[in-house]
């Protein structure tokens, strides 16, 4: 009994996990910010949580990209 619910709480262990570090993977992946802008969101998901990506999803990014990439 104790190894079957030892095994459960790995898995349940593994999904929260899993699920915690979705956005982080989301955010380092996206082509919407890069660098620095990049990085304060990264850093906002991890002290804010979920918050912090809906916020991501809905204004990234803070300032416009160059048109001619000077």
């Amino acid at each position: 009994m104790d190894l079957i619910t030892g095994f459960f709480s790995f898995l349940l262990f593994l999904f929260f996990a899993g699920v915690w570090l979705l956005p982080i993977i989301l955010i380092a992946s996206s082509d919407r910010t890069t660098g620095k802008e990049k990085f304060a969101w990264i850093l906002a998901v991890i002290f804010i949580t979920w918050f912090a990506w809906i916020f991501y999803m809905l204004l990234a990014p803070i300032k416009p990209k160059d048109r001619y990439g000077y």
